[in-house]
């Protein structure tokens, strides 16, 4: 499957005569499928532990296996504990994000950024609500 840039989708849609017909023309380029169906497939492609995943993560396992299964939907800052429990790198992380409908890391906002610093290096959640403290920002958990 291709991809469609977002101008030509908000094109696409201002010109569009119905929904129906705007539908037909550009359901593959629409974001599709639960949470749960992406970091499954991201733990098999991985060949992750869920087990091993939720313990980095530093998420409730009980909620995190709800997360697995798609009974509950985390926030953007839950989920991305569980995108570094899985050793996402700062591209995978904002890929999964925009699946479900959240908002990319964004550089230019210094949170996201020590967050992105943070995947890209490997740190885990203690190493990145260090350095979310440190500089005086929200910790993920």
């Amino acid at each position: 499957m291709s991809d469609k840039p977002t101008a030509e989708l908000m094109q696409a849609l201002s010109s569009a005569k119905s929904i129906d017909n705007f539908m037909a023309q550009n359901n593959q380029f629409l974001l599709q499928g639960e949470l749960s169906e992406h970091i499954n497939r991201l733990c098999t492609e991985k060949e992750l532990v869920k087990a091993q995943i939720i313990k980095r993560a530093e998420l409730n396992e009980i909620y995190a296996y709800q997360i697995f299964s798609g009974k509950r939907m985390p926030s953007r800052d839950k989920l991305l504990c569980l995108c570094i429990g899985m050793q996402l790198n700062a591209t995978e992380i904002n890929q999964l994000l925009k699946s479900v409908g959240f908002a990319s890391l964004y550089p230019k906002s210094k949170r996201d950024s020590i967050i992105w610093f943070g995947a890209e290096q490997g740190y885990c959640i203690m190493e990145i609500n260090d350095c979310l403290y440190d500089n005086g920002e929200k910790t993920l958990n």
